[in-house]
């Protein structure tokens, strides 16, 4: 909406909370995607996403209308944040093991690579086939060690806001991503498939 255009995010969530709901519409609109897509990255099945992206938003409404939230400049950050407790409650209430099967649907082919892809043909045919491997890894990862890389790579974020999203140590954000690493070297290795972009 044009009346919203400038404001920040704290700040439609605060005209929320005085009573705005046209605010809380703007908000919802900016942050709805990137929010989805991070659920989805790390639960890879379409309707889990999608009622844990509702719960989000039912548990962010309460939040505000119980004014747990004070403009800190990091509303996305807390979002995330609320969103990160809802997957891993969902993860909680689920009796089989943490590892979320790839499926046709969810291979992360919605992330996309091609900005860093050379303008010749043949290392761009290198450089996709090499981001299809490295999401098809990614896919095989557990899924506290693949949020942390989507977290760290796809969202640029330090390993301080990843460790304060997800609610563990510095270290242990550390040593989830280590092991990702690890794990996809391994993987890589055992499949004969090169990680290394073309120049």
């Amino acid at each position: 909406m044009k009346k919203f255009e400038g404001m920040t995010d704290e700040s439609l969530a605060l005209l929320y909370v005085k009573g705005n709901n046209s605010a809380f519409d703007e908000l919802l609109a900016r942050t709805q995607s990137k929010l989805f897509t991070y659920i989805m990255f790390v639960v890879h099945d379409h309707d889990v996403a999608d009622d844990i992206f509702q719960e989000t938003f039912v548990k962010v409404i309460t939040k505000l209308q119980h004014g747990q939230y004070t403009d800190s400049g990091k509303f996305q950050f807390w979002l995330t944040r609320i969103a990160h407790n809802c997957i891993m409650d969902w993860y909680r209430q689920q009796q089989s093991r943490h590892i979320v099967e790839p499926n046709q649907e969810n291979d992360l082919q919605n992330l996309s690579g091609a900005s860093i892809m050379d303008s010749f043909r043949e290392s761009e045919m290198v450089n996709e086939q090499v981001l299809v491997d490295v999401k098809r890894i990614m896919d095989a990862l557990p899924a506290t060690q693949r949020e942390v890389v989507y977290m760290r790579f796809f969202q640029e974020l330090s390993f301080k806001e990843i460790a304060e999203l997800t609610n563990v140590s510095i270290n242990t954000a550390l040593g989830r991503m280590r092991y990702a690493m690890i794990n996809m070297r391994r993987m890589a290795k055992n499949h004969d498939i090169e990680l290394a972009l073309q120049a």
